[in-house]
């Protein structure tokens, strides 16, 4: 590996159509051993799919501000987050005082009602805008599918003996957020961020950017590289729950948003994680475990606790 590795691409066309996925298992481990980013393309993803969640996109975040405020984030952690409410204080990749420059809204999986002792569980709050909910329960489910079938070929390439583990994501932790970037002022402080230096906490993110970039990855030796915007394709990282999960041997990698750019900037990430009561620890395969277990629900309460105002402790 060079001193500055680029992001690699993975096709994921033998994994789509169900055929030979060995050599693409060995470039999965190769490319999330060692950068944890990956751009994916072939990934079975209708180019229509992506166009109406973007236009679903454009169109909430030009609403009203009251409009908006009014399916403001609950504690079930579905709803709209204002810009300036969200700070990655619990990062330790940088002194991080000020809150993300981003305003976003986050849909969950669609439970009719809250569910006893299932943390996070409940319905979505959705906007009245027509057409907004069916373009987004189109594009969740699409990317839940494939989702699936990338979990399992990472329990491929990590080695796993015992492939149990899918079970957990049959009804998965999903977060689908459409996210708006207003640009940043050009002489804005080091420490004003779109979003933080971070590494995301479940196991696997996809995300869909427009042609305006601004997203940087951390390369294993400490600097920081641009992903640029690469037309039809998905960029992919692993989280921590999946680094745990393969043992180390799968990065959750570092990477920021930074919007020098003087456009708006829409992304749309959908994170693919397994059911909130799922114990995670290393999989039977993967080596000694070099990591304790933890209920994930608890790690989430501790995050979304620490990093959002919707879910600081009443007191």
């Amino acid at each position: 590996m060079s001193d500055t590795p680029s992001i690699p691409v993975l096709d994921l066309a033998p994994l789509v159509a169900g055929v030979d996925t060995v050599p693409l298992a060995e470039e999965f481990a190769k490319a999330y051993g060692e950068v944890g980013f990956a751009y994916v393309v072939n990934h079975g993803i209708h180019p229509a799919l992506t166009k109406a969640i973007f236009d679903a996109a454009a169109r909430f975040h030009a609403l009203p501000l009251d409009e908006k405020m009014a399916v403001a984030l609950d504690r079930s952690h579905r709803g709209f987050i204002a810009i300036d409410t969200s700070t990655d204080v619990t990062t330790k990749l940088a002194e991080v005082t000020k809150p993300n420059q981003s305003e976003s809204i986050m849909i969950m999986r669609e439970d009719p009602a809250p569910i006893d002792g299932v943390y996070l569980s409940g319905p979505n709050r959705w906007p009245v805008l027509a057409g907004f909910r069916e373009a987004c329960e189109a594009y969740a489910a699409a990317m839940s599918g494939l989702g699936l079938k990338m979990m399992g070929l990472a329990l491929d390439a990590i080695g796993a003996e015992d492939r149990s583990i899918l079970s957990a994501f049959e009804t998965p932790t999903t977060w689908l957020r459409l996210l708006h970037y207003p640009p940043q002022p050009p002489q804005a402080p080091d420490d004003l961020y779109g979003s933080a230096p971070h590494c995301d906490f479940g196991c696997l993110t996809f995300l869909a950017q427009d042609n305006v970039g601004g997203l940087q990855v951390m390369t294993p030796n400490g600097d920081w590289i641009d992903a640029e915007p690469m037309p039809g394709a998905l960029i992919v990282n692993v989280g921590d729950m999946l680094h745990r999960m393969s043992n180390g041997k799968l990065r959750s990698t570092p990477h920021r948003v930074i919007n020098g750019t003087g456009r708006e900037r829409y992304s749309v990430p959908f994170f693919f994680d397994p059911h909130v009561n799922t114990v995670i620890a290393p999989l039977e395969g993967t080596g000694k475990p070099g990591f304790e277990p933890l209920l994930f629900s608890d790690f989430l309460k501790g995050e979304l606790e620490a990093s959002y105002d919707a879910h600081k402790p009443v007191v």
